[in-house]
């Protein structure tokens, strides 16, 4: 049995979320409700975490459109601690916020990205863990 923390100031769940890192996470198909399952990074922003994309205008990502129908998804974490936990997307639209955690993004992850393209263009979801059963 894994016991899963969702406080990220406790131990080993803190180390794993000082910043952000690779991970895969478990989407439901929107039209298929089968389980969809890609590789992705995250990002922690102000103790919040994000997951985002490179900007693309020619279209939307199917795991994005997965979350916006179906919210609850699990975000497996790869190194360091390994497990599964459950979470739930709120999609990031509000122009503000976007432009904030964007200009973040790049400063710390994706420097030379063009912010506005990335505010336009990028997925962006804020992730939260959900409590453990």
């Amino acid at each position: 049995m894994i016991v899963v923390m969702t406080t990220i100031s406790e131990d080993p769940i803190r180390r794993v979320f000082s910043h952000g890192d690779l991970i895969d996470i478990t989407t439901t198909g929107r039209r298929t409700g089968q389980p969809r399952r890609i590789e992705i990074v995250y990002h922690v922003i102000d103790g919040r975490i994000y997951i985002s994309g490179m900007p693309r205008a020619d279209r939307r990502r199917s795991w994005l459109a997965n979350v916006e129908r179906h919210p609850q998804f699990t975000f497996h974490i790869k190194r360091g601690l390994r497990t599964d936990l459950p979470a739930t997307a709120r999609i990031v639209d509000d122009p503000d916020e976007r432009r904030r955690v964007m200009r973040h993004i790049i400063e710390t992850a994706w420097h030379g990205q063009n912010l506005e393209a990335m505010v336009a263009y990028s997925p962006l979801i804020e992730v939260t863990l959900d409590d453990a059963a």
